[in-house]
């Protein structure tokens, strides 16, 4: 009998993430908080949102997860609430670190989970939502969603997870140019350059989801966890680049673009990256 070491999972602690246990071993979990939300229940969200994958895997009961949003958003981070205290205290070494390690730990934690995570993408989709519908198993999106990868907006190196696994999606050249152009791209654009698995109706996105989840949660869950943790092989070869791409954005926390970025922000502005810069 295997010793189970681990302590009884605490659910009730997270607030910014709605969860909703089914019978068929489907664990649905809402991303709630509302838009607007102040800057530290946005803080928490990207907290709570790193930590879930490994008491969802610890889980005995627990055979697929479903992650989607409320309403017509799947994750925003909209509004300029928090803007005047990073403004005032550029690069705070303590909460880059933190942040750093936490999306580490998300791509991680959702990379290997041995048991199937599906995004249900209902809407528009950016910062570490983003991350985590496109790192999902099985990504189901919205044809009218939007997906956006701001990093390069906000004068910050992409480093979160589009490194890791945008090339292998999406292909290298196609990648590079919703990246480095910081395009956005609709769930019917995304679909039909392989960025996720499926576009379908706004109407569907979560019954399709959900489908999809239980088909998997009633098949052979050793066959199937073994498969998801040998495919994730080809995205632990890419680990040292993306390790590289969030050392470069935890630099780019400490840089002059990120200060204009969040002034043109405050000032609902265009920002202004003309001033050349060394290197």
């Amino acid at each position: 009998m295997p010793i189970n070491l681990r302590p009884a999972i605490d659910w009730d602690k997270y607030r910014t993430l709605t969860l909703e246990r089914r019978d068929n071993g489907v664990l649905l979990i809402t991303i709630a908080e509302p838009d607007g939300a102040p800057a530290p229940t946005l803080t928490r969200r990207h907290t709570e949102i790193s930590h879930i994958w490994r008491d969802f895997a610890d889980d005995p009961d627990l055979r697929v997860a479903v992650i989607t949003g409320r309403g017509d958003k799947f994750w925003t981070v909209e509004g300029t609430d928090g803007i005047d205290e990073m403004l005032a205290n550029p690069g705070n070494y303590d909460n880059t670190v933190n942040l750093i390690r936490e999306g580490l730990t998300n791509a991680h934690g959702i990379v290997d989970c041995d048991k199937p995570i599906v995004s249900a993408i209902n809407g528009e989709a950016m910062g570490s939502g983003l991350a985590t519908a496109l790192l999902a198993d099985i990504s189901v999106a919205s044809t009218e969603a939007r997906l956006i990868d701001g990093h390069l907006r906000q004068g910050i190196a992409a480093g979160d997870h589009s490194v890791l696994i945008w090339p292998l999606l999406c292909g290298l050249a196609k990648a590079k140019l919703y990246l480095l152009a910081s395009e956005e791209l609709t769930g019917e654009t995304a679909e039909r350059l392989g960025l996720v698995s499926l576009a379908v109706p706004p109407g569907e996105v979560l019954e399709t989801a959900l489908a999809i989840a239980g088909r998997m949660a009633a098949g052979p869950q050793h066959a199937l966890r073994w498969t998801k943790r040998s495919l994730n092989h080809w995205l632990r070869t890419a680990t040292p680049a993306f390790e590289a791409s969030i050392a470069f954005e935890a630099m780019s926390f400490f840089g002059p673009d990120l200060v204009e970025a969040l002034q043109a922000q405050l000032e609902n502005r265009a920002p202004d990256f003309a001033k050349p810069r060394p290197w």
